[in-house]
């Protein structure tokens, strides 16, 4: 690291007075799939709910962070780790700040979501493992990646030409072959409100 720089984080108001002022705790709420397993669908249902609660939410969400600041990142293994690590850092200021932040990407490795794990720190993140089997993703392809996928346009596809691990131990699973999205999204809101409610 650079010896010029100098971190100012000491003189910021703390992270307590930021929770005092929105009534809730700061939690990394990240959800990990398949493309297509519902991620993004689910994240967005569970923040319109704790919206309604006077919740103080936000969503990264994989495709538009890629679409932005990781718009100079591939798909390759070093990259999908560099975006991961960008990610983490992200929310880790977020909820240092009182944020509920919904993390919709999917990191499809069990070193990636260590990564995540390690920079925000297991006490403020809730790991989501959004279930649904390749088959499924395929049949619902809802942006037409596994069409291109298997046109072979697609390089190291997740699912396909890269695997995806499913998490051991996350803390919670919500199988979407199964759950409606406003049935994940109730069983998303009574795991997360434990930890981000203020006592």
């Amino acid at each position: 690291m650079s010896t010029n720089i100098h971190t100012e984080f000491h003189r910021f108001l703390n992270r307590h007075d930021k929770e005092v002022l929105l009534g809730q705790k700061g939690l990394a709420i990240w959800m990990c799939g398949l493309s297509g397993s519902g991620k993004s669908t689910i994240a967005n249902a569970t923040e319109r709910v704790l919206h309604q609660q006077g919740r103080y939410t936000i969503i990264l969400d994989g495709d538009n962070i890629r679409s932005g600041l990781n718009n100079n990142l591939s798909f390759s293994d070093q990259d999908r780790l560099e975006n991961i690590r960008r990610i983490a850092e992200i929310a880790k200021i977020l909820i240092a700040n009182g944020a509920i932040v919904f993390i919709s990407a999917i990191t499809p490795r069990g070193e990636l979501r260590d990564l995540a794990r390690g920079i925000i720190g297991e006490e403020n993140l809730l790991e989501v493992y959004v279930q649904a089997s390749f088959e499924a993703c395929q049949k619902r392809d809802v942006k037409g990646l596994y069409a291109k996928a298997a046109k072979g346009e697609i390089a190291n596809f997740t699912g396909q030409a890269s695997s995806f691990e499913p998490p051991q131990f996350p803390d919670i699973t919500l199988d979407t072959e199964v759950l409606s999205v406003e049935e994940a999204a109730i069983e998303l809101v009574e795991k997360a409100l434990p930890r981000i409610a203020r006592e």
